[in-house]
Order: C-alpha cells, then sequence, then structure tokens
C-alpha cells in the first residue's frame, strides 16, 4: 500500500469518526461517546497528514511542521484546563478566528504559489487556472469575515467591548455593497489575477466580518457564535479545495452544514429570519426602548421566604440563565433539586434555545452538575406548564423570561419566544442588582405582582435556601 493510498484510508476512517462525533454530540446521553469520536477522528487526519507531507519535505519542514504540531497541542491542552465554562463562549469564538485566519493564509499562499508565480512550472493546469483564482478568492473572502467576525464576538462575549448594536446610517446597504463589490472583483481577479486586488477582496471581507457581527446586539450573540461556526466549517472547506485535500472539505462541510442547521433551528425558536442572521444587524427591528419607562417599584424576598415557598410548592421549575454560570451555581441548584425530590416536590428545568452564550451552555452545566437528564426541558416542552405552576425560580437568566418579547411590539426583543415565567403562581429571580441583561432591555417580570427578587451571588442565595429547608 502506497503512502497515498493509505492516507486516503485514513481520511475515509476520519471522515466516519467525524460523522459518528456530531451523532454522539446530539443526546446528552453519548455527548462524551461523540467527544471521543472527534479526538480519535482528528489525531487519525493529523497522524495521516503529517505522514503524506513528510514524503516531500525536507528535514527542516518536517521539523517545524512537528513543532507547530507540539505547540498548539500544549497550548489547546494548557486553555481547556484553565477555562471555565462561563469563558467558553469567547473560547469557541475566538477559536474559529484561527480558522478564519488559517483560510486566508492558505489563500494568499495559493496565490503567490500558482497566479504570482506563473513564470515557473506549477501543478495547476493552464485551463485550470480560472478556477484555482476563484477558489483562492473565495476562500479569502470567508476566512477573512470569520476572522474578524470571531474576534468581535469574542470581545463582545468577554465584556472587552460593549454588547450594543453598532448602527451605522444604511448599514443593510454596506453590507449589500461589500458582497457586490465582492463578487465583481472575483470576477476581475480570475480573468487577470493581481496582487492588488486580493488585497482588495481582504480589506473589504475583514471590514464586512467587522460589520456583521458589531451590529448584531448581545441577546443574539448566541446564535451569532453558532453562525460563525457555520463560516468557519466552510472557510475549512475552501482550504481543503485550494490544498487538494479530500478530508478537509468533507469536514469543513460538515462543521459548515451542522452550524448552519443548528443556527438555522435557533432563529425558528427566536422567531427570527434565517436569512437575516447571515445580513447581519438582525433583531434590531425594535425602536422603543423599555429601560425609560417606569414600571413601579419590585419587591425583595429573602432566602428563608423563598424556602417557605418552596416547602409549600407541589410543582417547581428552575429557568437557568448566564447568571447561574457565572456564580457556578449548578452544583447548589442540583443539590436543591434532590432536595425537592426528595420532599415528593415535582421539579423540572425550562430550557431557552439561547440560554446562556453558546447553544446548550446551561444543559451542560446541569449535566456537569448530575441533574437528571429527564426533569431538563425545553422551551417548548415547558412553556404549557407554566400555568399550573407553583413556583418559578429565574436563576441568572434575563431576556429569556422577558414578558416585553410578547407584550411590547417595540421592545428590541419583540417576537422572540421566551419562557412565560411570569403565568406561575410564585416567581423568584435571583439577580446581583436590577441591572438590564445581555441584550440591554429592561424587564418588566422584576416589577409584576407575583414576583420577587432574590438579590445577591446565586449560589450563595441557593445554599441559604438550602440551610433553611
Amino acid at each position: 500500500m502506497t503512502a497515498t493510498t493509505a492516507a486516503s484510508a485514513a481520511y475515509i476512517v476520519a471522515a466516519l469518526l467525524f460523522i459518528l462525533s456530531l451523532a454522539g454530540l446530539s443526546k446528552h446521553e453519548t455527548a462524551k461517546s461523540g467527544i471521543v469520536y472527534g479526538i480519535a477522528g482528528m489525531a487519525i487526519a493529523l497522524a495521516a497528514t503529517v505522514g503524506l507531507a513528510s514524503r516531500s519535505l525536507s528535514a527542516s519542514g518536517l521539523t517545524l511542521m512537528l513543532v507547530a504540531v507540539a505547540v498548539g497541542a500544549v497550548i489547546g491542552l494548557w486553555r481547556a484546563r484553565q477555562v471555565q465554562m462561563t469563558g467558553m463562549p469567547e473560547l469557541i469564538a475566538l477559536l474559529h478566528s484561527f480558522v478564519g485566519l488559517a483560510a486566508v493564509l492558505v489563500g494568499w499562499n495559493g496565490y503567490l504559489s500558482v497566479e504570482g508565480n506563473l513564470d515557473e512550472q506549477t501543478e495547476v493546469a493552464p485551463d485550470l487556472l480560472g478556477i484555482h483564482s476563484a477558489e483562492v478568492s473565495i476562500g479569502v473572502f470567508i476566512g477573512a469575515v470569520t476572522f474578524t467576525g470571531s474576534i468581535v464576538a469574542f470581545l463582545k462575549l468577554s465584556g472587552r467591548v460593549k454588547s450594543n448594536p453598532l448602527m451605522l446610517p444604511a448599514h443593510n446597504l454596506l453590507n449589500l455593497g461589500a458582497l457586490v463589490a465582492f463578487v465583481a472583483l472575483t470576477v476581475v481577479f480570475v480573468l487577470e489575477p493581481n496582487l492588488l486586488v486580493l488585497a482588495v477582496v481582504t480589506v473589504i471581507a475583514l471590514a464586512l466580518g467587522w460589520h456583521l457581527v458589531a451590529s448584531i446586539g448581545g441577546g443574539d450573540m448566541p446564535v451569532v457564535v453558532s453562525m460563525l461556526n457555520s463560516y468557519s466549517g466552510w472557510a475549512a472547506a475552501a482550504s481543503g479545495f485550494l490544498l487538494g485535500n479530500d478530508l478537509l472539505i468533507v469536514t469543513g462541510a460538515l462543521v459548515g452544514s451542522s452550524g448552519a442547521y443548528l443556527s438555522y433551528i435557533m432563529c425558528k425558536a427566536m422567531n427570527r429570519s434565517f436569512i437575516s442572521v447571515i445580513a447581519g444587524g438582525f433583531g434590531n427591528e425594535g425602536s422603543v426602548s423599555a429601560d425609560d419607562r417606569d414600571y413601579g417599584e419590585h419587591t425583595e424576598i429573602s432566602a428563608e421566604d423563598t424556602a417557605d415557598l418552596l416547602r409549600e410548592a407541589k410543582s417547581v421549575v428552575i429557568t437557568p440563565g448566564y447568571g447561574m454560570a457565572v456564580a457556578q451555581a449548578q452544583g447548589a441548584v442540583a443539590e436543591l433539586t434532590r432536595k425537592l425530590r426528595a420532599k415528593d416536590v415535582d421539579v423540572r428545568f425550562g430550557i431557552h434555545p439561547v440560554a446562556g452564550r453558546l447553544p446548550g451552555h446551561m444543559n451542560v452545566l446541569l449535566a456537569e452538575a448530575k441533574v437528571p437528564y429527564d426533569v431538563v426541558l425545553e422551551m417548548d416542552e415547558i412553556n404549557d406548564d407554566f400555568a399550573d405552576t407553583d413556583v418559578v425560580l429565574v436563576i441568572g437568566a434575563n431576556d429569556t423570561v422577558n414578558p416585553a418579547a410578547t407584550d411590547d411590539p417595540g421592545s428590541p426583543i419583540a417576537g422572540m419566544p421566551v419562557l412565560t415565567v411570569w403565568e406561575a403562581g410564585h416567581v423568584v429571580v435571583f439577580k446581583r442588582s436590577m441591572n438590564t441583561g445581555y441584550a440591554g432591555v429592561q424587564n418588566p417580570l422584576f416589577f409584576r405582582e407575583n414576583s420577587r427578587m432574590l438579590f445577591g451571588d446565586a449560589r450563595e442565595r441557593v445554599e441559604d435556601i438550602l440551610r433553611a429547608l
């Protein structure tokens, strides 16, 4: 068996393992095996690629490649061990930027080694040169959009810049103009490849990626991260075409299509247009800010009084959000769940599709705390039951339980499906303060007659309730 044949066989095995990984990650019960399949597939892919490349590389080139792999592995393991669950969304956004940057570098290298070096013999046949030039332009464009878009997402998610949307005049026309310019420049580049056109395409794509994500508000960032995941997949697939690597094409297509499908599901759950996600600046149709309105006074409650409510309740629903992750309260929440269920209280969880900063963020936290899978329900499964629920504990959630989404057509989050927690008998909201949520929208829930505010660190307050029980 030749080295090329062996590499092709390894690529097929790796691709199958990646498919099994995606299938495993679709369910709580098989998520761990899905991760193992993914790790095994990537290890096989790396080994096959290094083995195939070693046949044509010099000793110094092979050494540099192995050093790069080792350095990347060390950094990856270090960050994986250090990052908290609250920091996972911004870490993933940052990793997406690396994929985009790699696609840009591969595209530029493709140009310099082929179109920029036509005087020497290349591996691209003259009649296929136009296709190669199109691949270069498209790959660089997708990669550059992914790179700067992911950087902006990282900065927003990590709180380094404000989460409010950037609303430049005629921002949709700016995005459309950038796309039209890209198409026109790609045609020019295919007809007459040159360094200046490729540089302009790169600059336009970098600016477009920055503007696309900067125009999106914080409340919609989970969908943005999912969409950037899709972009990074297509960028990898474009690199695969340039490098002639079938596995990179397949893997990129898997990531791109699964990310796009997840984004579509989330858009449906949030009543958003999928096309407007891609266009950027979606979810900003509201014209009236709810922050300046007078909703009256909120009513506070103590941990002891909350324990009394829970003691008398027959049904309890817990709706977690990013605040639970920040406070690392999932362990205490799981203990509270066990204690209440031991007292024959029906305890369930209501998970909004975009709770937290990443799809599945809350599910992972609850699974980590050993909360049974069968009591963790999605929004569509739990919403009809709130009217028959005695007590709802809103732990760190804000925008996902905001009644303004259904009651106020002028709200920036108008039309977004939310957990209708206000229909329950009693609602206890765990918050550090009365500040607005990540979307920057005030929540009328806090001022309703059946709502009570329990201020402080979520984990400490849950532990206080446990002691009172």
